[in-house]
């Protein structure tokens, strides 16, 4: 465990790895433990970098100001920190946005950026979707009843033909010490509603993105509507927890367009 005290929060983070440096933001509800899939396949090729980003994980206070431009000040900042002057970016949903936003503010320093499952675009749906969820959670329903209704937006269909796999991931999830509090994920909802990244989707740095074939909360045609221009692989199969669904193919294409651009 690690933390770094920046502006008005204590940051945990976590390190391991070898290679140029890949700091990997996760997204929305999800902490550092969210790459778990991932990071045995990549910290052979990278040194890899997880915080939690505000409102998740062991970073504090839960209810310190947050907005995607204090996250991106967040990452440069731990950067900065571990002493990293270019490194590569990688972001799932609304990491990924902080990827985009982090290549406006200093795309000089990201060697290559990965959009993962992720796109400068917000879905009216997806809103009303997680301010559902807050409800859920804040009702007198069982704790578990929240979960059974995300799962099916974030993982392929498939997983549901193996209940005995579900209940193990509910009862992770649940299980889970980090988790974020209901109040956290409102807070953090917030920052995606108020957030407007429609002038992110030209990165002035080496940038690709990764649509999962069956995502419904980035659905891969809105994804490759708006960044379509970049160099993109559609996985087929892969709902929007892409690195959960598809994590060999998701470190494949990672490792693979990071090496055509250096530190």
């Amino acid at each position: 465990m690690a933390t770094f005290d920046h502006d008005d929060i204590t940051l945990h983070y976590e390190v391991t790895g070898n290679g140029p440096p890949l700091v990997m933001l996760a997204g929305f509800m999800s902490d550092h433990a969210s790459w778990t899939p991932l990071v045995p396949l990549l910290r052979e090729h990278f040194t890899c970098v997880t915080p939690d980003n505000r409102t998740t994980g062991r970073t504090t206070p839960w209810d310190a100001p947050v907005s995607i431009e204090k996250m991106t000040l967040d990452a440069i900042a731990l950067m900065d920190h571990l002493g990293h002057e270019r490194f590569h970016v990688l972001g799932h949903s609304l990491g990924g946005i902080v990827t985009l936003q982090m290549a406006d503010t200093v795309s000089d320093r990201i060697a290559s950026a990965h959009l993962a499952a992720s796109a400068p675009v917000r879905l009216t749906r997806n809103t009303a979707l997680f301010a559902a969820l807050i409800a859920i959670r804040r009702s007198d329903a069982p704790p578990d009843t929240w979960l059974r209704a995300l799962f099916p937006w974030l993982f392929n269909p498939r997983i549901f033909d193996d209940p005995q796999r579900v209940e193990q991931a509910i009862a992770d999830s649940l299980s889970y010490p980090h988790g974020q509090s209901v109040d956290a994920m409102a807070h953090q909802l917030a920052a995606l509603r108020d957030f407007d990244g429609s002038a992110l989707a030209h990165p002035n740095c080496p940038t690709q993105a990764l649509a999962g074939g069956l995502d419904l909360i980035i659905p891969p045609d809105h994804l490759l509507t708006i960044l379509g221009h970049l160099p993109h692989h559609l996985i087929d199969g892969a709902g929007h927890s892409i690195h959960w669904d598809a994590p060999k193919a998701v470190a494949t294409h990672v490792r693979e367009f990071a090496a055509t651009h250096p530190i």
